[in-house]
């Protein structure tokens, strides 16, 4: 007569203890806590901060989209870049019932920054210029300390 006991299979839930007790009790840390906010959320924040900063000054910025994309596509009409130079941001102009966009790309940007402050500053600096190109303005009008340090 065969007495053993078949191997517990293991279950679809997750294995929350080892054998000791011992393990992950709960989450590091709880959601409303900075350290919860995934690196897209908290660059999406970033491009929120500069858009709102910009808001006060011009309301018209309320009709226009802001979008953060991974990083820029090498296909359709934004081909106006090459080899040497990644875009950092970009525009598509209203039409056809749609609303202007500004996109800034986020891995780009990641990149050539290296803390939180120097990425703000750069981030801000992007959306400056795009809403610039998109208003018909230089950058100092739609922001008087664009450049400033």
């Amino acid at each position: 007569m065969d007495n053993r006991v078949p191997p517990r299979a293991a279950g679809p839930g997750p294995r929350r203890r080892d054998r000791h007790g011992r393990g992950m009790r709960g989450p590091i840390a709880p959601p409303q806590v900075p350290l919860a906010a995934s690196r897209a959320e908290a660059f999406a924040d970033l491009v929120q901060d500069s858009v709102e900063r910009l808001e006060r000054r011009w309301p018209q910025l309320a009709d226009m989209d802001f979008l953060v994309l991974e990083v820029p596509r090498l296909d359709g009409p934004a081909q106006g870049w090459n080899d040497e130079a990644v875009p950092l941001g970009g525009t598509v102009p209203a039409r056809d019932g749609r609303r202007a966009r500004v996109v800034v790309y986020r891995r780009p940007v990641e990149i050539r920054t290296k803390g939180r402050d120097e990425r703000a500053a750069l981030v801000h600096e992007i959306v400056v210029e795009q809403v610039a190109e998109l208003l018909g303005l230089t950058p100092e009008t739609v922001d008087p300390r664009y450049g400033e340090d």
